[in-house]
């Protein structure tokens, strides 16, 4: 069983990863919360701490392998114990993982089955079964340190040419409308509170993920949450 994928990153679709190793490109499931840490480093080195399941068609007679990935191993650590969750297969639980995964164990250690009921797929009834069965289990999840950022790694190891690149020296400002690089992209952090920003704005999910997405691929800089949300409702057409 692989446990842990290196490679470069390719694609970045709504629900998985491309990961391009050696010959061999590879299909990695995402949540949404990965998916919005990753999906500025397209064309660079990531790691993904790996899972594997057997998916297989209504009638059980053909099974399809599949991949889901982490950044952290706390993450898939989090996962197989959300999936020990009566009724919550790996596709669900994929899913529902939409929030930080401290934020999740957070609303579990407090009992919060109203806040849990606001994750995908998660209705009030299984709001209160992920309740009953993780709130003695969770502790270190809700306590642990924020991840270091997937979108800004201590050092850049892209391949177009083989080298990694050189870290921008403080006093060159980027161009506000330049295409993404290593250099000026916001960390995953300052992504991650965009989005929540977003759904407390009274946007759904859905909403949230095309208004980020599309201040991420238009090029403008912005390095604080003030910053983001002006460029979204300053927007025109």
């Amino acid at each position: 069983m692989i446990t842990k994928m290196t490679g470069i990153l390719t694609r970045v679709l709504d629900d998985e990863a491309r990961l391009q190793v050696g010959a061999f490109e590879y299909q990695v499931l995402v949540s949404e919360a990965v998916r919005r840490q990753i999906q500025m480093r397209i064309g660079h080195e990531v790691t993904f701490h790996v899972t594997e399941y057997l998916e297989s068609n209504a009638g059980g007679n053909r099974f399809v392998p599949r991949r889901i990935g982490f950044n952290t191993e706390a993450e898939l650590e989090f996962f197989d114990l959300f999936c020990t969750v009566e009724k919550i297969g790996a596709k669900k639980a994929l899913k529902a993982m939409a929030r930080p995964v401290k934020e999740i164990a957070d609303a579990i250690s407090r009992q919060d089955s109203r806040w849990l009921s606001t994750l995908p797929g998660i209705g009030a009834t299984t709001a209160e079964q992920i309740v009953t069965t993780l709130k003695r289990k969770v502790t270190r999840f809700a306590l642990m340190n924020a991840p270091a950022d997937a979108s800004t790694p201590a050092e850049e190891k892209p391949k177009a040419n083989g080298k990694a690149s050189r870290e921008r020296p403080k006093s060159e400002t980027p161009v506000a409308d330049a295409p993404r690089s290593p250099d000026n992209m916001p960390d995953g952090k300052l992504i991650d509170d965009v989005y929540q920003a977003l759904m407390s704005l009274g946007h759904n999910p859905l909403e949230a993920r095309g208004k980020l997405d599309d201040l991420l691929t238009s090029g403008k800089t912005f390095r604080n949450l003030q910053d983001a949300l002006t460029l979204i409702y300053s927007h025109k057409g």
